[in-house]
């Protein structure tokens, strides 16, 4: 099992990260499958704007909702993220070097989300490179049976 995540002090600071390894990567020709985020901040709200990219050379997908100065609780777009996922689910059969997944999050934890497609590269010996958080990290090692390589 090949299977490396990174946990990055400092919120916001691993979409970056992963995202800077996606781009080296395929500008070294290897062939990347999955998701990078991107967050932006409107000026009007506190809370920022997260957007996938799914790789290599697919769509933004906008995977928060907008719901206002004063909304509270949940904000991904679930929908959204099954777009991803079933598009980076197709994209395993073009047998890519290296799964990268964003986020190993709150839907990731609970068994939805890119877990499935975590478990089938995973089969096929396709490298993964998730993106942690605190909050999930013990969800994550069980998930992998304490098997993830923390990169830092």
């Amino acid at each position: 099992m090949k299977i490396a995540y990174t946990l990055v002090s400092g919120r916001g600071q691993t979409a970056p990260l992963l995202a800077q390894v996606a781009e080296d990567a395929l500008g070294q020709g290897l062939r990347c499958i999955g998701s990078v985020q991107y967050n932006s901040m409107p000026d009007d709200l506190r809370l920022c704007d997260m957007d996938i990219k799914v790789l290599p050379n697919g769509p933004m997908l906008r995977i928060s909702e907008t719901r206002g100065p004063e909304a509270r609780g949940r904000r991904l777009d679930p929908s959204a993220l099954e777009t991803a996922v079933a598009m980076t689910t197709r994209a395993l059969d073009s047998r890519p070097d290296l799964l990268i997944v964003n986020k190993f999050g709150k839907h990731e934890a609970s068994g939805r989300g890119f877990r499935p497609v975590i478990a089938e590269a995973l089969e096929r010996e396709i490298p993964v490179l998730v993106g942690g958080n605190a909050l999930n990290e013990g969800a994550f090692m069980k998930f992998t049976a304490g098997c993830g390589q923390l990169l830092n």
